[in-house]
C-alpha cells in the first residue's frame, strides 16, 4: 500500500475512512503477513508539504494529512543542512512507532507473527537504507 509521505496513523477505530488502517488491518489480520515494511523516500513531496506547508491547489486533503507527521519535524530538528532527509527518515520511525498503536499489530510482533521494518531509499544515488533507532544504515 502507497500513501503520502509513508504515514502511518496512530490506531483510531471510529466512523471515518481509514485507508491506510483498513489495508493494515486486512493485511495482518487476514492475510496474516510476516513483515511490514515502512519505505519512505528522498525528495518526498509529502514530506516537503509537511515541512513547508501543502501546495495551495492540493490543500483538502493534503494539509490535514501531514499533520500526522508533526512529531517528525519535531524530532529532525533545525539545522537546514539535510533537513529533508532527516525528515524522511524520522517519518519512517514514527509510522513504525504508529504501527505499534494498533493493538492486533502490537500483539503480533509481541508474539513473534510480524516483523516492522524501516527503510529509506535515495531515488538520486539508488541508495536503499535501513531506518533504526540509532540512524540510517546503508545497505550493501
Amino acid at each position: 500500500m502507497r500513501n503520502v509521505a509513508a504515514l502511518v496513523p496512530t490506531f483510531e477505530p471510529d466512523p471515518g475512512y481509514h485507508g491506510t488502517s483498513a489495508a493494515l488491518e486486512f493485511g495482518v489480520k487476514v492475510l496474516r503477513v510476516a513483515r511490514l515494511v515502512v519505505l519512505g523516500h528522498g525528495q518526498c513531496g509529502g514530506v516537503k508539504a509537511m515541512a513547508y506547508g501543502a501546495p495551495p491547489q492540493a490543500r483538502d486533503f493534503i494539509a490535514s494529512w501531514v499533520e500526522i507527521g508533526k512529531p517528525a519535524l519535531a524530532a529532525a530538528g533545525e539545522a537546514p543542512e539535510g533537513r529533508l532527509e532527516r525528515i524522511e527518515a524520522e517519518v519512517v520511525r514514527l509510522s513504525l512507532k504508529n504501527l505499534m498503536t494498533f493493538p492486533w499489530i502490537a500483539e503480533a510482533v509481541a508474539a513473534g507473527r510480524l516483523s516492522l521494518l524501516g527503510y529509506w531509499f535515495d531515488v538520486h544515488t539508488g541508495v536503499l537504507a535501513a531506518v533504526g533507532p540509532d540512524g540510517v544504515i546503508p545497505i550493501e
